[in-house]
């Protein structure tokens, strides 16, 4: 008996001491609570529509399909119908006189954008900018004293620290998750494959669609992160979730607001990773930096004395650790600023001053954002709505407008000129601004086919247009 109360008495003991030893690592657990509730009400739902484009013809039946009864052809043909494209995110407010921010993929190329408030007012939006590299875009809303969320200031986030986040995945309005920093510097694919200008912060908090362009919170209350992309083989969380640095963020809103585009600092030149061997071979202990491969003889690290072969081991005092450290250690950079590069060039190291240039933009790019040079009001006669290209976004073009709208069944619609375009030449006038533009298409006649030349990705093309 004493024996059987002694066992007892020891598993009593054993059970306690567990369950001493749980509430006291749930007492050291973080508590999102007030985070949530004082910050949640600046967070908003976004959701966007493109309409769909009458002006694409429909498909033509193919012969054998010819004789369909006409309720089936209706039918078909109602298939091929022009649909509307809507769009689901997160955003939140930066500033009290209504300024939202977002992810660019929520707002890209939506015809209409709604904001709505943590307490469900609904406000039609204005797409002040958009960048596309970066992933971010600043929206204007008509209202006053709202509340609003401050970007991180400093960049001591470091793996492992707790985060949370706060936005509407699948619709579901101002849902709140938690996880920490993974890594950070992390370097993935975008849509600009060719460089990442984004150094993303990883973490594995619960990030699905619908979170994109919601804020990322440190425990102090501030946006550290706006969350953009997930890593998932089925569409939804599996732990993999990157956000924009709020480093970032802050340069890119200030030159948004400030004139509706981003500016970013360019070398011109192509680079790649160093391994062991190569390292070896450039007279490195381990591998390390940006190897330049290729120099574009007509940019800025050309003109300042870069070669190919030449190893970037810190650009303006910052270490080049990988060659994904460089795009944005150079992007970040306002053009026209001159700043130290150390590089290894046959096994010796040497410093070069070299003065950043500006990175060329295409004209699809200015096609897709507002533009900070006056443009039309209403279609032309021609059913377009253009701009002025500026010299550092030409992409092939040495001058001309960029066309920023086309009105379906319209001439420039029928010649199948599209957004982007950049018209050089009208009925073999040159066109190098928008008044130069105008003033051809006013003295154009009626009913009579005229050249119109214009670039398209790069290459020059021409058409034939008829003013009805």
């Amino acid at each position: 008996m004493h024996t059987l109360t002694a066992k007892w008495a020891s598993l009593i003991a054993i059970i306690s001491i567990s369950f001493c030893s749980v509430v006291s690592q749930a007492a050291n657990l973080p508590d999102f609570t007030q985070l949530i509730e004082q910050h949640s009400p600046a967070v908003v739902k976004i959701t966007a529509v493109a309409k769909g484009n009458p002006a694409q013809p429909q498909r033509a039946l193919p012969p054998e399909m010819q004789g369909l009864p006409d309720i089936f052809r209706e039918l078909l043909e109602r298939r091929q119908a022009p649909r509307d494209r809507g769009s689901l995110g997160s955003g939140f407010i930066i500033s009290a006189d209504g300024y939202v921010l977002t992810n660019d993929h929520v707002v890209d190329k939506m015809d209409t954008i709604t904001v709505i408030l943590n307490d469900q007012r609904e406000f039609s939006a204005t797409l002040v900018g958009s960048d596309e590299r970066s992933d971010l875009a600043l929206l204007k809303i008509d209202a006053k004293n709202l509340p609003t969320l401050n970007l991180a200031k400093d960049e001591t986030l470091k793996v492992g620290q707790w985060v949370v986040a706060i936005g509407s995945p699948f619709g579901l309005d101002y849902s709140a998750s938690a996880g920490i920093v993974s890594a950070i510097g992390r370097s993935i694919p975008s849509a600009h494959s060719e460089s990442n200008y984004v150094p993303f912060i990883q973490t594995d908090v619960a990030i699905n669609p619908g979170n994109s362009g919601g804020p990322l919170f440190n425990m102090d209350g501030e946006v550290v992160g706006i969350n953009s992309q997930i890593y998932s083989p089925s569409g939804g969380s599996v732990g993999l979730s990157f956000a924009i640095p709020a480093s970032l963020a802050r340069d890119v809103v200030a030159q948004l607001k400030a004139k509706g585009r981003v500016d970013r600092g360019w070398l011109g030149v192509m680079i790649q990773d160093v391994d062991k061997n190569l390292a070896n071979s450039l007279g490195m202990d381990k591998p390390g930096g940006a190897l330049i491969s290729e120099v574009d003889p007509e940019g800025p690290a050309a003109k300042s004395g870069l070669k190919a072969g030449d190893l970037i081991i810190k650009f303006n005092g910052q270490n080049v650790n990988t060659s994904s450290d460089l795009p944005y250690l150079v992007g970040r950079t306002a053009p026209k600023t001159k700043v130290p590069v150390l590089i290894m060039r046959k096994g010796k190291q040497q410093t070069l001053n070299v003065t950043v240039g500006i990175l060329p933009v295409s004209p699809q790019e200015v096609a897709n954002r507002p533009s900070s040079a006056p443009a039309q009001n209403t279609v032309d006669a021609l059913g377009l709505i253009v701009t002025s290209l500026e010299r550092s976004q030409r992409g092939g073009a040495e001058a001309g407008v960029v066309v920023q709208q086309v009105k379906p069944g319209s001439p420039a619609a029928e010649a199948g000129l599209q957004v982007g375009d950049v018209i050089t030449q009208l009925a073999f006038s040159d066109i190098k601004s928008t008044d130069d533009y105008a003033k051809v298409v006013k003295g154009l006649p009626k009913n009579e086919p005229q050249a119109i030349r214009f670039y398209r990705q790069n290459r020059p093309i021409f058409r034939s247009i008829i003013l009805k």
